[in-house]
């Protein structure tokens, strides 16, 4: 058989190279981040100070959501499926309410869409502070969606991030939330996976802002309480007084 010179030959080997070099350079940063052992923090349902009072449905979503942070799985771009170790965070997000037999989208801006179209959207701004009174209609299994937590190109609207609000814990009064991300902190330390974390705004100046919360459509909802007297501003106000 044929040989091709060396010369076409060794052409063609620095060619693959280059190929393979540009894959790996341009590959997004994000993508590494699934080769990283899971470090993630798990809580029981109880642990939740407003879990016993919420309608079965919403129960059924923060307990499967928890079930998940106890298989340490870790941060995974792409990954919808708990089988393949990890998953991202609208992967996750879609995973729970899926296997709960709602029809949730996949990706984070059309999670956002499916809410506002649903008219569950409560729409935000950069709020200061959770005891803002935009925070008044929140609830345990509502979603959480931010702007600018990493680029998204053209995507309309640019939501990149959104997470299960679990409510506030029994022995600290925190709010909490589940998902998966990368760095995100619970109890003093950075998460990697799918995991509870501290549920906090971003940092003024900041490149991510919060964007909006609402609950599932087609999920129960919580009485909503206009005055004030929602859970979270009445676990804010119980600690402020002495």
């Amino acid at each position: 058989m044929l040989q091709a010179p060396r010369a076409v030959q060794n052409r063609t080997d620095r060619m693959k190279r280059a190929l393979l070099l540009c894959a790996l350079v341009l590959q997004p940063v994000i993508r590494l981040e699934a080769g990283r052992p899971a470090d993630v923090a798990n809580l029981k349902p109880e642990a939740i100070r407003e879990f016993e009072e919420l309608p079965p449905e919403i129960q059924a979503v923060l307990r499967y959501a928890l079930s998940l942070t106890e298989e340490n799985l870790g941060y995974q771009y792409g990954s919808g499926d708990p089988l393949q170790g990890g998953m991202d965070c609208s992967g996750t997000v879609s995973h729970v309410l899926k296997h709960l037999g709602y029809p949730s989208p996949r990706q984070s801006n059309e999670i956002y869409l499916w809410v506002e179209a649903a008219g569950n959207l409560k729409r935000l701004r950069n709020p200061k502070s959770l005891e803002d009174s935009a925070f008044t209609a929140l609830r345990p299994g509502d979603l959480l969606f931010w702007e600018g937590t990493y680029e998204v190109g053209k995507r309309k609207p640019p939501t990149s991030h959104v997470m299960i609000y679990l409510g506030h814990l029994k022995a600290s009064g925190k709010p909490v939330m589940v998902g998966a991300s990368s760095g995100r902190y619970f109890a003093g330390k950075a998460r990697h996976g799918v995991s509870v974390f501290d549920f906090v705004l971003p940092k003024p100046g900041g490149d991510s802002s919060f964007v909006g919360y609402g609950p599932v459509p087609g999920l129960a909802k919580l009485p909503e309480e206009g005055n004030g007297n929602g859970p979270l501003s009445t676990i804010l106000s119980r600690l402020r007084d002495p």
